[in-house]
C-alpha cells in the first residue's frame, strides 16, 4: 500500500475505507499477543524490545486513524522508546504503563464525546488499556515473563475488539449502511415486526 503524501489525502482514503487503520492496530496488538504467548522463557532484552517495538507501531497505528489528538501517538512512541533504552524489567514497566495510561485515558474520553461507530470500542479498549498500565507495576518484581504476560493479555483483549471493529466498519461500508448505524426495519406494518 502507497501511503498518502498528504494529511488531506490520508483523511480522505481513511474516509473511505476507516476499517483498514483498525484493523492495522488489531493485527500489531494481536501479533505481540502472539509472541508473549509463545515465547516461554524471554530474558529482559526480548522484554525491552517486544514492549517498545509494539508500543511504537501501535503509536503509529493510532495516528493513523485520525481519532485521537496526535500527542497521544506520540507519547505512547516515546514509551515504546523507553521501553527499548531502559532495558529493565522496571524501566519497561514504568514506560509501558505510562503510555498504556495516557492511551487508555484519552480513549475514554474519545468514547464518551463522540457518538461515532466506535464510541464503544474506544470505552473498551481505554478500560483495557487503563487496567493493564494499572496492573502492570505489581509484576515487576515477578520478572520478564510475568511482565510480558500482563502486556500481551491487554493486547490480545484489544486486538480482539478491533478486529472486530474492523470487520463491523467493512460490512457497513459494504451494504451501504451510514456506518455504525442499526438495520433499517422491515416495511410493513408494525404488527408484521412483532
Amino acid at each position: 500500500m502507497t501511503l498518502p503524501s498528504t494529511p488531506a489525502q490520508t483523511s480522505s482514503a481513511f474516509a473511505t475505507e476507516p476499517w483498514k487503520p483498525v484493523l492495522l492496530r488489531a493485527v500489531i496488538a494481536l501479533v505481540f499477543g502472539a509472541v508473549t504467548i509463545f515465547w516461554t522463557a524471554p530474558s529482559v532484552h526480548v522484554l525491552a524490545w517486544a514492549v517498545g517495538l509494539y508500543l511504537l507501531a501501535t503509536a503509529a497505528a493510532v495516528w493513523r486513524t485520525r481519532a485521537l489528538p496526535a500527542a497521544v501517538s506520540v507519547v505512547v512512541a516515546i514509551g515504546g522508546l523507553g521501553a527499548v533504552v531502559m532495558q529493565s524489567d522496571a524501566g519497561t514497566a514504568l514506560s509501558a504503563m505510562l503510555a498504556l495510561l495516557v492511551l487508555g485515558l484519552l480513549e475514554l474520553v474519545h468514547g464518551l464525546r463522540k457518538r461515532d461507530s466506535l464510541a464503544r470500542d474506544w470505552l473498551i479498549s481505554g478500560v483495557i488499556g487503563v487496567g493493564t498500565a494499572l496492573i502492570l507495576p505489581f509484576f515487576v518484581s515477578l520478572g520478564a515473563h510475568a511482565l510480558l504476560g500482563t502486556a500481551g493479555g491487554g493486547a490480545i483483549l484489544t486486538g480482539v475488539l478491533w478486529v472486530l471493529s474492523a470487520l463491523t466498519l467493512r460490512h457497513d461500508l459494504r451494504t451501504g449502511r451510514p456506518v455504525g448505524m442499526p438495520p433499517a426495519a422491515p416495511s410493513g406494518s408494525p404488527e408484521a415486526v412483532n
